[in-house]
């Protein structure tokens, strides 16, 4: 029987520094499994939205979460503050 596709994790990508990353001169390479339909969601909020990239939506993401969940960082801030209101 075949898995259920929400319980399958996407092939795993990675997010690694690109020139334009938001003002940081230290960055991380990350690499995450996440659902299939989160990823499917992503690359088509990328395509819809030429603006974006994969670095800059979980930059957001990740600074989003941080940020609501009581992270006080001034840098983490900031993140959260570029995804609300840069273009």
């Amino acid at each position: 029987m075949p898995a259920d596709p929400v319980d399958r994790p996407a092939p795993a990508f990675t997010a690694l520094p690109a020139s334009g990353v938001a003002d940081q001169s230290d960055a991380i390479s990350l690499e995450a499994e996440v659902p299939e339909v989160l990823f499917d969601g992503m690359r088509q909020f990328i395509a819809e939205h030429p603006q974006w990239d994969q670095y800059r939506l979980i930059t957001s993401a990740l600074a989003s979460f941080l940020f609501q969940h009581g992270c006080k960082d001034a840098c983490v801030n900031q993140h959260y503050l570029n995804g609300l209101f840069l273009r």
